[in-house]
């Protein structure tokens, strides 16, 4: 069984003629984007390639954390932790949210010391953030027998059902309007006096005042066919999902050896918590240098490897023209094999620190493609080169959680609305105008 089940959406038989946007993309940040762009009274086309959140929206390990984010995307999240509670009401459907706290573990002082900096980026924000050791660190995380000295538990926290948080968005979206087109890859866009004035997609054209793309691993891709050099690589994650299983702890955990959070169904999902496979492919050696901060930052959890995946993506047509089949319709999902090794050192890892995780049976294992920028935090930007493109992408794999708040800023940069957060570290030039790009821990 490839790739998790994610809710099906069935997609807009009629193509629209006209709208105010088109989003391209249907993962989270894409239907939030259409979400909040229809609530503030726009018509709004969503074209997808393949289906509704089938990539890395429904792949991911469902966390909805701000502890240990990058101090740039801090205050985006704060106000993604304001929308979750109430995404159940909004959109008329479960997104399997729930507030249940993160335990970042510790195993040195010198951790302890490290992350108890990191939670000085919260004291603004009056969260539940906290180090813990000892008994509370036993009350919070019952059962643990991983030799750590404490932990980072912010209770603010919390957790979500990648498989149906993208289409309860969508469906919600489709409520207030917007089309909602899938297996309907754009290929490329049209202009008129130098501004956007219309895509044109495999099923036709529709003609539009500004695009977003969402497109998550495809960004690179599709704006380098505009001439728009966006820097962006990809890196493969692992997750495994068991059974139900009794008696685990609710609060989510991460230590180097691997990462859990319960899910709704009384499974849990578990992942390295810090191994990543990254595919040498044509575009490792073209953005190299853009990205050696970066590699010398997290050189320790990243497994470089050449296969397929190369020849692939030197396949793939770097341009092409509107009348043109793209690689968006000769690839509808991204549905890597999971890494076995990383299965099944994740779950002994896992049954050695809480002995209630021998217990446990996996039910599927899949991977997905995370998009990372040099910098490892997100655009959410116009482009100045193309007025009236928009880009929401490049999460790095912090997408899920704040997806709801990417959505709304993109939303208020389009309409020119005071945005819910200053979106200076976010913008696109920065790419080319000088400013360092490199990782930011926080510590």
């Amino acid at each position: 069984m490839p790739g998790p089940r994610v809710t099906p959406v069935h997609g807009d038989e009629a193509l629209p003629d006209k709208v105010d946007v088109v989003v391209i993309g249907g993962g989270i940040v894409g239907t939030s984007t259409a979400l909040e762009l229809s609530e503030k009274g726009l018509r709004v086309a969503l074209c997808e390639k393949g289906g509704i959140g089938q990539e890395q929206s429904s792949r991911n390990w469902g966390w909805v954390r701000i502890s240990r984010r990058d101090p740039r995307e801090i205050p985006l999240m704060a106000e993604a932790l304001r929308l979750w509670p109430g995404m159940k009401e909004r959109t008329g459907r479960e997104l399997g949210y729930k507030k249940a706290g993160i335990m970042f573990a510790c195993r040195t002082d010198k951790q302890m010391a490290q992350y108890e900096r990191w939670s000085e980026h919260l004291k603004p924000y009056q969260f539940d953030c906290r180090m813990v050791s000892g008994a509370e660190f036993d009350a919070v995380i019952p059962g643990c027998k991983d030799d750590v000295k404490g932990g980072l538990f912010t209770g603010a926290d919390g957790r979500a059902e990648p498989q149906l948080a993208a289409p309860a968005i969508a469906e919600a979206a489709r409520d207030r309007g917007v089309a909602i087109l899938t297996e309907c890859a754009v290929r490329g866009v049209e202009t008129s006096a130098g501004h956007i004035s219309g895509v044109v997609t495999e099923r036709g054209p529709i003609a539009c005042d500004a695009v977003v793309l969402a497109g998550g691993a495809w960004s690179r891709l599709f704006s380098g066919n505009l001439d728009i050099d966006f820097p962006q690589l990809k890196v493969m994650n692992t997750v495994v999902r068991t059974e139900p299983l009794e008696g685990g702890p609710e609060a989510a955990y991460w230590t180097r050896d691997f990462a859990f959070r319960k899910r709704s169904d009384g499974g849990y999902s578990l992942a390295s918590g810090s191994v990543n496979v990254v595919d040498i492919v044509p575009d490792s050696f073209r953005l190299a240098f853009k990205y050696l901060p970066a590699m010398q930052h997290q050189w320790r959890d990243l497994r470089l490897r050449f296969g397929p995946r190369f020849a692939q993506e030197a396949s793939y047509a770097r341009k092409w023209r509107n009348d043109e089949p793209t690689p968006f319709e000769y690839t509808r999902v991204l549905d890597p094999k999971p890494h076995p090794k990383v299965v099944r050192t994740t779950l002994k890892a896992a049954a050695e620190a809480f002995p209630i995780f021998a217990k446990a049976k996996p039910r599927q294992s899949w991977a997905g493609y995370i998009d990372v920028t040099p910098d490892a935090v997100p655009v959410i930007s116009g482009v100045d080169a193309l007025p009236g493109f928009f880009m929401a992408t490049g999460f790095s794999g912090h997408g899920f959680g704040i997806g709801p708040a990417a959505g709304k800023l993109m939303s208020e940069i389009i309409t020119g609305r005071t945005p819910c957060v200053d979106p200076h570290h976010f913008r696109f030039s920065r790419f080319c105008d000088g400013t360092p790009l490199k990782p930011d821990d926080g510590f």
